[in-house]
C-alpha cells in the first residue's frame, strides 16, 4: 500500500514541478502568476484529498446520491490541464448523462476515474491519444465506459488485470486497478470489467453502479 501511495502522489507532485517553472518564467506578469498559483492551490488540495482517501479502505464509507458525470468531470478537468506536464499528447472527453444519480463516496469514486485515466495514460505510447468516458442509464442501472486508443491488452492478461499486484509496467506496482475493483465492488455494490481490448487499438472498460433511488 505504501508504493500506491507513491504512485497516487506522482501526478500532483509532477504537476507542482510544472507549476513552478512557469512561475519562474511568468514572474512578472500578474496575470499568469495569479492563474498558476490557483492551480498550485488545486495540486495541494489533491494531495490532502489522496491522505484522506487511504483512511476510508477498510472501513464502511458514507455513500451520498451524486451524478457520476459530474464527480468524474472533476477528475478529467484536473487532468487535462496537468497533461503537458507528464509529456502526453492525450484529450479527455465525455458525453452522456449528466443528471443521473448513484449512490456515491465521491473521494472514492475520483480515485476509481482516476486510476482508470492513469491506467489508459499508460497505454497510450503515440500521439493523438484518446480517453472517452460514457456515462448512461440503463433500467435500473448506470452504465459506465472508459475506451481508450492504446496498446490494448493482450488475452492472457485479462484474467489477471484485477489481481493485486499484477502488472505489465516495468515501473508498476499492479495496484491500482486492484483497488478500482475494491471500492466499486465492495463499497458501491457495483461492477467493473474489460468490456473488449484489442492489441494495439484500445481498451474499454466498464462500470455498472445500481440508480440512486433519488433520481427525478
Amino acid at each position: 500500500m505504501s508504493k500506491e501511495t507513491a504512485h497516487q502522489l506522482g501526478t500532483p507532485i509532477s504537476s507542482l514541478m510544472g507549476w513552478n517553472e512557469i512561475l519562474k518564467m511568468n514572474y512578472n506578469n500578474p496575470d499568469k502568476v495569479l492563474d498558476t498559483s490557483e492551480e498550485i492551490e488545486s495540486d495541494l488540495s489533491r494531495l490532502n484529498k489522496i491522505t484522506k482517501r487511504f483512511s476510508k479502505i477498510g472501513s464502511k464509507p458514507e455513500l451520498k446520491s451524486e451524478s457520476p458525470f459530474v464527480v468524474i468531470e472533476r477528475v478529467v478537468n484536473y487532468f487535462q490541464r496537468r497533461l503537458p506536464h507528464l509529456g502526453k499528447s492525450v484529450v479527455i472527453t465525455m458525453s452522456g448523462e449528466k443528471e443521473v444519480e448513484a449512490n456515491l463516496n465521491s473521494e472514492l469514486f475520483e480515485w476509481v476515474a482516476e486510476n482508470l485515466i492513469k491506467n489508459a495514460l499508460d497505454a497510450i505510447e503515440h500521439k493523438d491519444g484518446k480517453i472517452h468516458f460514457l456515462i448512461q442509464k440503463s433500467k435500473s442501472k448506470i452504465e459506465i465506459e472508459i475506451s481508450d486508443n492504446g496498446k490494448g491488452i493482450e488475452s492472457g492478461n485479462r484474467k489477471d488485470i484485477f489481481r493485486p499486484g499484477f502488472s505489465t509496467k516495468k515501473r508498476g506496482w499492479g495496484l491500482g486497478l486492484s483497488l478500482s475493483k475494491r471500492i466499486i465492488e465492495d463499497y458501491h455494490r457495483g461492477k467493473i470489467f474489460v468490456k473488449s481490448s484489442a492489441v494495439n487499438s484500445g481498451t474499454t472498460f466498464k462500470i455498472l453502479l445500481p440508480a440512486s433511488e433519488k433520481i427525478t
